[in-house]
């Protein structure tokens, strides 16, 4: 009837026929449970039927003015002015008398300046902030500068007081904060569940064109570590599509919130921490008319997942934090305010060095600022530079005392490579003979190297987010946070002509031409090409990051002189058979694997030609 071939195209047929079926079904629930579900959130939203209900609350709301009509307020300190504003009740923006705007000495720092509503907002289960209807500013209950109380009857019926207050403390950071305290109360016939809404962290942007985009973000603090997702999270890479927007996956409390760039944040933390979402999106702002957009962040922090019945009254409180990233002050606030402020510190893996190189910078500047007040900054910087380098000189000598045993080597190792031109296993097993009869350990010279790789990248994060280098000159230099500009080069297309990256690629290349040569010619022509290739990386680097490395490489241009002037060492072959080190052992051991591999897996066990046979035995 039918052959082989037409049953099995009839079978996978009848298999990719009742697939469909099965999974058309399942889509069909799938989109029935997400309709109906829509519909009771819509429910939620939707205005509540008027009904006449006597609240016990007693949360009173007066007719709030129309959309239009803003009401701003003040709220100030001496290092902070905070405005409120009665447009979705909360932080409009805040200012910091003491930080002016890149380029700017009487433009203040805003935090805030593109955000879509106020800091303590609002937003729905869509992320939408509800922005209408306004507030009611209530002056009776109110103190002028200092406290401010709005009131509004949300549309899904929920009414909404919000009190905000200045923190009268002498504890640190007392002046970055505000005592926030959210009463909400159901007005609406029907129970209503809170986690449907969020409060509004704010939106962080860069501060000027050229801020690295990683350091412009949210955060959120559960379980006693920081997770922090940068700007770039959204647009996806090779293994992940764009994302419209980011939430946290963590079922811990969250201890506290927030969005950064890379010297100011907001933070939102609960007095009582909770279980709850963290989201965050996308925008793109422009920091002036004809710039090119950039990629500012903003999110909220989802309320409880508590159910308030009708009449029902509940009392959330907050602390609100808007300020500088500044170590000192935010370390200081652990204990004082809660577990953890440290962390907004954004240092990574190399916390325990930024810190400590931090502590020693301000110590520095305190020490110096008596004598060149104007300069203190740059000169503590070159301090604190040479003082590192003075405490790992010892790991330079002894890298450089390796290097230049190793150099002597090379007409040796040359020989080898003759040798051996198609055997790379045989010169590995010579050199590190050769290694081994001179006592030279091949890792002598590079691993001195490594160990300071993590002091380079604590130092290089401790500048790039120490907040207290901005506005401050030294030399010819403006601002240490920025790029020390001079001029722009017109016949260039306007490129800024930086010296200080110039006089570091320069001096970076004197440092490499004074150290021993180890390696073939071609790695030895790559290592001088790296110089040039690190100014065109760091070219538009802060200046501070700039000096360090400038005045790192003349202090190790003056380490190699001196070493120089220090007789050279002598190679000397080992009389005695000294036990094989941990590297030589591992290459010898590699390399005999290798071997085993090329004879088809079979293990020489050819006798050693050294090795005396052992006699014959006589008996008896």
């Amino acid at each position: 009837m039918y052959d082989r071939k037409t049953w099995v195209i009839l079978t996978l047929c009848g298999a990719l026929l009742a697939a469909n079926v099965y999974y058309t079904g399942k889509n069909n629930v799938a989109r029935e449970q997400e309709r109906l579900r829509q519909e009771e959130l819509q429910k939620s939203l939707a205005p509540p039927i008027d009904v006449p209900v006597t609240t016990t609350a007693e949360l009173t709301v007066e007719t709030p003015p129309p959309p239009t009509e803003e009401k701003k307020v003040i709220l100030e300190n001496k290092d902070v002015i905070f405005t409120l504003t009665n447009i979705g009740g909360g932080i409009k923006f805040a200012e910091f008398k003491k930080q002016f705007q890149v380029g700017s000495k009487t433009d203040l720092v805003q935090v805030n300046h593109f955000g879509a509503g106020p800091i303590g907002g609002l937003a729905d289960a869509g992320q939408n902030l509800l922005n209408a209807p306004a507030y009611t500013y209530k002056a009776e209950e109110s103190e002028e500068g200092k406290k401010a109380v709005f009131i509004a009857k949300l549309p899904s019926g929920l009414i909404a007081k919000k009190t905000f207050s200045l923190v009268d403390s002498d504890k640190p950071g007392s002046d970055y904060l505000l005592d926030f305290e959210l009463k909400l109360e159901n007005g609406a016939s029907s129970a209503i569940n809170l986690n449907q809404w969020s409060l509004f962290l704010g939106e962080a942007s860069p501060l000027y064109q050229s801020e690295v985009g990683q350091q412009t973000g949210f955060f959120w603090r559960a379980d006693n570590g920081i997770t922090f997702k940068d700007g770039s999270a959204f647009k996806g890479g090779m293994f992940g599509s764009a994302k419209s927007i980011l939430t946290s996956d963590s079922d811990k409390p969250v201890q506290f919130a927030g969005v950064t760039n890379q010297f100011f944040a907001t933070v939102i933390r609960p007095k009582e921490p909770y279980v709850g979402s963290v989201w965050a999106k996308p925008s793109q702002v422009s920091l002036t008319a004809n710039a090119k957009s950039i990629t500012s962040v903003y999110g909220g922090l989802q309320l409880p997942a508590a159910t308030l019945a009708p009449n029902e009254l509940k009392t959330f409180n907050y602390l609100v934090f808007v300020g500088p990233k500044d170590n000192t002050m935010l370390r200081k606030m652990d204990g004082a305010w809660g577990d953890g402020w440290g962390d907004v510190m954004q240092y990574g893996w190399f916390s325990v060095v930024s810190r400590t190189l931090n502590f020693l910078l301000n110590k520095y500047h305190l020490l110096l600022n008596h004598v060149a007040k104007n300069w203190s900054w740059g000169l503590a910087i070159i301090l604190l530079t040479i003082t590192v380098r003075v405490v790992i000189w010892p790991l330079h000598a002894k890298s450089t005392h390796t290097m230049k045993k190793m150099a002597k080597l090379q007409p040796e190792m040359a020989k080898i490579k003759e040798k051996y031109p198609d055997d790379p296993n045989k010169v590995n097993a010579e050199t590190m003979g050769l290694y081994r009869k001179y006592g030279i350990n091949p890792l002598g010279g590079c691993l001195p190297m490594f160990i300071q790789i993590p002091i380079f990248f604590g130092f290089y994060r401790m500048l790039q987010y120490a907040v207290e280098l901005r506005g401050q000159p030294f030399l010819w230099v403006h601002d240490l946070s920025q790029p020390d500009t001079l001029t722009h080069l017109a016949f260039l297309g306007g490129i800024p002509f930086n010296i200080l990256p110039i006089v570091m690629a320069i001096s970076s290349f004197l440092q490499i031409r004074m150290t021993p040569k180890t390696g073939d010619p071609m790695q030895q022509k790559i290592i001088m090409f790296m110089p040039f290739m690190f100014f065109f990386f760091c070219y538009n680097f802060a200046s501070a990051l700039a000096l360090y490395w400038t005045t790192q490489n003349i202090f190790s241009i003056g380490q190699t002189w001196l070493m120089s002037k220090v007789p050279e060492p002598e190679l000397k072959a080992r009389t005695t058979s000294d036990k094989k080190s941990f590297v030589q052992r591992m290459a010898e051991r590699q390399a005999e694997m290798q071997k085993t591999k090329a004879n088809g897996g079979m293990r020489d066990v050819t006798p050693d030609a050294k090795k005396k046979p052992r006699p014959p035995r006589t008996g008896g």
